[in-house]
C-alpha cells in the first residue's frame, strides 16, 4: 500500500512538475541563431524581446552588401536590452522633434544596427498562429529608430493579440549608396537599397522564425509612417517581399502619384562615384574604411564646392525595386491585399487627391479593400496642430512618454486607433470580424474616416471631403 502511494505520489509530482513547464510564461525559444529568452513586461502575459540580431553585422567587408545570415551565438541570449540605432546624425534636442521625442545622446549609433524588437502573448506556444505586425520607422531614410520613445506600443499590441515587431536598418550612406564598384562585385549586378533589403530580410526573418512566438508567418501586416510608409509601399511592390505581406498600412506616405520620379540606380551611381573621385576614393577599399562621419564630412564639402547636393534613398534598380510604386500599382503588380493609407491635417503635404486616387484605383482593380483616413486631432500643449508624426503618440498609445497635456478624449481616440489598426491585422478590416463605421474607399464611397477629440470625447466620424489645414508652423 505505502509502494502504491509513493508511486502515485511521483506521478503526480511528475505531472505537476510537466505542467509547470508547459505553461512556462518566459520559455527559452530556439531561433535562427540560438536559443534566446525573453523578459517579463508590466503587462501580465506579455514578454518582450529586445535586440534580436536578424542577420550579420554589416560592418568591414559587409559594409554595402546584402544582408548576411546571422552569426550564431553560445548559450541563451537574454533579449533585454535594444540593439544598436542605424549610423545617423544625433538630433539636435532644442530642435521642435528633438524637444517632441526628448532626444538625447544616450542612443548608441552604430553600423552594427540589424535588430528586431518583438512583444508577444504567446511566446513558445507554436500553434496559437497569432497574427504579426512589423513596423518600420520613418526619418527621411537618414535617421530614426524602431525603439523611439513614441513608438513605444508593444504591450497594447500584444495585450490585443498581435504580435508587434519593430525593425532597425541601415540609413544614409550606410543604408542607400550606390557606385558602380559596388554593383560589379554583387551576385545581382546592383547596389544601394541596402536599408530596404534589411526590412525584407526581417520579413524573412519572420516567416521562418515568428511560430516560436506563437505567431503566424503567413499573416504579417506591415506598416510604418514618413519614410517607414514608403517603406511599406516599396515592400508592397518588390518582387522580393510582396509575397511574404498580408496587409500593409501606409501613415503619411502618399498615395498614387502619376507623376512620380523615381532615381535610377544609373543616375544614383554617377553621382555618388563623381563624389568619390573628387576626394580620390576609387577602390572599394578606400570607401569601406572611411568613416560614417567622414562620409558626412565630404558629402557637405562636395555639395559646398560644386554646388551639387548628394543625398541617400531608394533607387529603382530593377531588381528590388522595378519601377516607382505608383507605376508598379498602376499595372496592377502590387500585393493584392487590403490597405490602410492615411496621413495628417498638418503634414508636410495634402495627400488627399493621392489617396483618394489609389483607393479608387484598388477598387477597380481588386475585391480586396483600401481604407482611407485623416488625422485630425490638433495636439494640446502649443500651436503646432495635426503635424507630421503626431499621429505616432495615438497609433502606439505612448503618452506617457511625452510631455503634452493629453486628456481622456486622446486616450479614447488612441485606444480607439490602436483597435483599429490591430483588428485590421487580425481580420483585414480595422471594424473587426464584422462591417463598422470605417468603410472601404471607392468612387461611389469616397470616404475618409476622421480621427479627433471634441473637448474630452473621442470624435470618429467618416466625410467624403476630408480638410488638410497646411503644413504644421513648427520651428
Amino acid at each position: 500500500m505505502k509502494k502504491l502511494s509513493l508511486g502515485i505520489l511521483i506521478l503526480i509530482i511528475g505531472v505537476f512538475t510537466s505542467c509547470v513547464k508547459k505553461s512556462d510564461p518566459n520559455p527559452v525559444l530556439t531561433i535562427e541563431g540560438g536559443q534566446i529568452q525573453g523578459v517579463e513586461t508590466p503587462t501580465e502575459g506579455i514578454i518582450a524581446y529586445k535586440g534580436i540580431p536578424f542577420a550579420a553585422p554589416p560592418v568591414g567587408d559587409l559594409r554595402w552588401k546584402e544582408p548576411q545570415p546571422v552569426i550564431p551565438w553560445e548559450g541563451i541570449k537574454v533579449a533585454d536590452a535594444y540593439g544598436n540605432a542605424a549610423s545617423q546624425v544625433t538630433w539636435n534636442p532644442e530642435s521642435f522633434y528633438g524637444r517632441e521625442w526628448r532626444a538625447s545622446g544616450s542612443v548608441p549609433f552604430s553600423e552594427d544596427c540589424l535588430y528586431l524588437n518583438v512583444w508577444t502573448p504567446a511566446a513558445g506556444k507554436t500553434e496559437s498562429k497569432l497574427p504579426v505586425a512589423l513596423w518600420i520607422h520613418g526619418g527621411g531614410y537618414r535617421e530614426g529608430f524602431a525603439f523611439e520613445p513614441e513608438m513605444d506600443g508593444g504591450e497594447d499590441w500584444a495585450s490585443r493579440g498581435v504580435i508587434l515587431v519593430q525593425v532597425t536598418y541601415r540609413l544614409g550612406v550606410m543604408g542607400f549608396f550606390s557606385h558602380p564598384l559596388l554593383s560589379s562585385e554583387s551576385p545581382n549586378g546592383v547596389s544601394g537599397n541596402y536599408g530596404l533589403l534589411d526590412q525584407v530580410a526581417a520579413l524573412k526573418w519572420i516567416n521562418n522564425n515568428i511560430q516560436q512566438f506563437g505567431g503566424d508567418p503567413n499573416n504579417i501586416t506591415i506598416f510604418g509612417q514618413s519614410a517607414g510608409a514608403g517603406s511599406v509601399k516599396s515592400l508592397v511592390a518588390s518582387p522580393l517581399s510582396k509575397n511574404l505581406v498580408s496587409k500593409a498600412i501606409s501613415m503619411s506616405g502618399g498615395g498614387l502619384n502619376r507623376s512620380e520620379m523615381g532615381i535610377t540606380l544609373d543616375t544614383a551611381q554617377v553621382t555618388n562615384k563623381k563624389m568619390m573621385d573628387y576626394f580620390d576614393k576609387t577602390t572599394l577599399n578606400d570607401m569601406r574604411t572611411l568613416s560614417f562621419d567622414e562620409m558626412l564630412q565630404m558629402a557637405r564639402e562636395y555639395a559646398d564646392t560644386t554646388k551639387t547636393n548628394v543625398s541617400w534613398r531608394p533607387v529603382i534598380d530593377n531588381y528590388l525595386l522595378e519601377g516607382t510604386f505608383s507605376e508598379v500599382a498602376l499595372a496592377n503588380k502590387i500585393a493584392d491585399i487590403p490597405y490602410i493609407f492615411g496621413f495628417t491635417a498638418n503634414d508636410g503635404n495634402d495627400a488627399t487627391q493621392a489617396i483618394k486616387d489609389f483607393g479608387a484605383l484598388r477598387a477597380e482593380q481588386s475585391d480586396q479593400p483600401t481604407f482611407a483616413y485623416l488625422f485630425q486631432r490638433q495636439l494640446p500643449g502649443d500651436e503646432n496642430g495635426a503635424f507630421h508624426s503626431s499621429d505616432l503618440w495615438y497609433a502606439f498609445h505612448a503618452f506617457k512618454h511625452s510631455w503634452r497635456p493629453f486628456n481622456k478624449g486622446d486616450e479614447a481616440l488612441s485606444n480607439q486607433m490602436v483597435d483599429y489598426y490591430t483588428n485590421f491585422a487580425k481580420y483585414g478590416n480595422p471594424n473587426g470580424e464584422n462591417e463598422g463605421l470605417w468603410t472601404p474607399y471607392s468612387t461611389e464611397n469616397p470616404k475618409f474616416i476622421l480621427f479627433d477629440v471634441n473637448g474630452e470625447v473621442a470624435d470618429i466620424s467618416m466625410t467624403d471631403s476630408p480638410k488638410y489645414l497646411g503644413p504644421s508652423p513648427r520651428k
